[in-house]
């Protein structure tokens, strides 16, 4: 129930409300990965079931794949849908550019490449994402299995010379293993503290010979809205340089979760 949600997940729950409302019927739709964009994909599947909005699906990982089916979400691939109206998903920090830092999640080869081919892409998100500068959160870079400890020095080699505060970075585990992407590959989690020029650090990690991708989603993101824990939104938009506020209504006995 809605009115028992904590405050964060009460701001995540209002940012995902108001983004499902620009999505429209016959709309090719990215979903993204993590806790925020699980939101977004409860409440798309809510409309899609009780208003037969009708529109298709592309996910960016295996386990958004499998919530959207769940919730009635029909889902296609991306070749399928070849190029898609609007991407919403969730990010770990952005700046007052809509620069973002994504992959907490694990998935952000597959969020770059949908976000990238969409018209438009939304962040929804919650006030502790917003930063003066990126890099508080760690960045993830993808790496190829092979050789990866190679790889690893190259990135800290790399990154000791920019403008950045730290230039450590670690493994990501799942447990006793290392964690897998769902293209099979590995991620490096770099601890920066703040990254002085984030279009630079990202051209120059994807120049290193076994680095897929990197988290830092430049000039990708049109819109940002910021979901409050007392109902309110900011929609934050890059293109029009405007940032508008309202407030999203909903009973304390809404239930997104009644499908599962």
């Amino acid at each position: 129930m809605v009115g028992n949600l904590s405050p964060i997940d009460t701001a995540k729950f209002v940012a995902a409300k108001r983004a499902v409302d620009m999505v429209e019927d016959r709309m090719r739709v990215g979903l993204g990965t993590g806790s925020t964009a699980a939101w977004m994909v409860r409440a798309l599947g809510e409309r899609v079931r009780e208003e037969g909005l009708s529109i298709k699906g592309v996910p960016t990982s295996t386990r958004t794949a499998e919530l959207a089916a769940k919730v009635g979400i029909p889902v296609i691939s991306l070749d399928e849908a070849r190029w898609l109206d609007l991407t919403i998903d969730g990010a770990d920090e952005f700046d007052a550019d809509l620069n973002l830092i994504k992959g907490g999640g694990g998935a952000l080869l597959q969020e770059k490449i949908v976000a990238t081919a969409s018209d438009t892409m939304v962040v929804i998100t919650d006030p502790s994402k917003r930063v003066e500068h990126l890099g508080a959160f760690p960045l993830p870079v993808e790496v190829v299995p092979f050789g990866w400890q190679t790889t690893k020095a190259l990135i800290e080699e790399a990154i000791d010379a920019m403008d950045v505060l730290n230039a450590t970075g670690t493994l990501r585990m799942n447990r006793e293993a290392p964690f897998v992407t769902d293209e099979g590959n590995h991620i490096i989690d770099l601890h920066l503290a703040s990254i002085g020029d984030p279009r630079k650090l990202a051209l120059v990690l994807n120049q290193i010979p076994g680095v897929v991708e990197n988290g830092l989603f430049i000039d990708i993101c049109d819109r940002v809205i910021i979901g409050h824990q007392d109902g309110r939104v900011e929609i934050i938009d890059i293109n029009d340089g405007t940032t508008a506020e309202e407030r999203i209504e909903f009973a304390d006995d809404d239930n997104i979760f009644a499908d599962l």
